[in-house]
Order: structure tokens, then sequence, then C-alpha cells
């Protein structure tokens, strides 16, 4: 905590972390905001972990475009970060789906910085060795000095937008899948239940969940069926809230 909001309690002229929190506790909301942003984990590849993204490819989305042909696909990477997650579903639409139209994905995060930095599109060498296949380098990045920079389509398939998933949710469009991957674990219960109820209110029925794998909705939130799989941790909406 101290390493995270010493460069905000330095720029406020503040002796000490208890001097910032006092502040805040006094009214300061954009400091609170700040605060919040600077102790928000972001770490983040592209194919993180792997699995989800295969089975995105071999069961979510095939299983998608049968049951939903002419309806396109609508993905939310919801805690995004730098971006990996969200371009990397691109890539993946495009080498395996090129003919399922419209497709849209949003890629959301609380923070400002690393919003703006996800939607720069513009990654160090060490960033595209984190996962990225050499051939899906070369096809989809354009090299513009010491970085790679995402090329246009793919680009083009992101939108960006801030969003705090411990409030209230802008409205957004029917979703068809959520990536909220190693976010709940950071959440008291309650705070848990909140987030679901959100993210459920923005899903298609029958819409997929996918989260982090040490993350469960067990007991929290029976809205949600258990997609059986043993490579990643998914749910899948209920077509009905009674169901």
């Amino acid at each position: 905590m101290a390493a995270r909001l010493a460069p905000i309690v330095r720029r406020e002229g503040l002796r000490s972390v208890a001097d910032l929190l006092g502040r805040i506790r006094h009214g300061s909301a954009g400091l609170r905001d700040e605060v919040v942003e600077a102790m928000a984990t972001n770490e983040t590849s592209f194919f993180r972990d792997v699995r989800p993204f295969d089975f995105l490819r071999d069961e979510i989305i095939p299983t998608l475009v049968r049951e939903r042909p002419t309806s396109g696909l609508r993905l939310w990477s919801a805690a995004a970060s730098t971006g990996q997650e969200a371009f990397s579903l691109a890539m993946l639409l495009r080498e395996h789906f090129p003919g399922v139209s419209p497709v849209s994905i949003l890629a959301s995060d609380l923070g400002s910085d690393v919003l703006a930095a996800a939607e720069a599109a513009s990654f160090s060498q060490l960033e595209v060795n984190r996962g990225l296949p050499a051939a899906l380098l070369v096809r989809y990045f354009r090299r513009e000095g010491l970085r790679w920079e995402v090329a246009g389509p793919v680009r083009a398939m992101v939108a960006f937008r801030k969003i705090n998933l411990a409030r209230p949710l802008p409205a957004l469009p029917a979703m068809d899948v959520v990536l909220l991957r190693n976010v709940l674990i950071y959440f008291d219960e309650a705070t848990k239940v909140e987030v679901l109820t959100r993210v459920a209110g923005a899903m298609r029925p029958g819409g997929y969940l996918i989260l982090g794998s040490a993350e469960t909705l067990r007991s929290l939130d029976d809205r949600y069926e258990r997609v059986k799989t043993d490579r990643t941790v998914c749910y899948r909406l209920r077509e009905r809230a009674d169901a």
C-alpha cells in the first residue's frame, strides 16, 4: 500500500498514507478514485492462462453461433487492464470465426491510466513476448520504433469505457460473453453478489460468464449454472430467472 500510494502522498504534500486516508474520509471524492486506481491490480498478458481462450474457440463461440446464427456476438472484457485480453479476443475471432458478423468487444476498467494505455494499443517487446504467438504478432501488429502497435482491423473491433464494477453499471448492450477473470477474489461476499447481479443484468439469457481459475459462484448466485469443463471456470446465465 505504501509503495503504491507514495506518489499521491508526495504530490498532495502530505506526511503519510494515514494523512491521505484522513483527507479522503473528509470528502475528497476525486482523491478517493485516484487511490482506488492506484491500489488496483493490473496484471495481464496476451491469451493469459490460454485455457479460457481455447474453450471460447472450441465450445462457447460455436455454441452461440449455432444457437444465434444471425445475431452476431458481443463480448465484454470487464477488467481489461492495458487491453491484452480484449485484443486477444479480437484476434481469436478474426482467426477462427471470420464469417461471424457483427462482432463487438467492450474493454472496461476502473483505472484511467490503464484504460488509456489499452486504447493506445501500443505494446513493448516484453509485453508481446508474454503469450502472443509469433504468427499473430506478424499478422496483426506493426512495428513502430521500439514498440508494436495493433493493426487497424483488430483495433477497430474493440471499444473502451471506464466502468467501476462495484458501482451501478451504465447502459450497456446485452452481452453474449463476459470475461470477469480474477476480479471477484478481491471483493467481500456482499460486493461479489452485487457485482454478479449487475453483470447478469448486462447479459443475454444463455450468455457465458468466464471467471479466474481460483474463483467460483458457489452459494453466491443461482442465476448462473456451471458449465462442465476441466479447462476453465465458466458459467452460463440461465434462460429464465426462475430456472
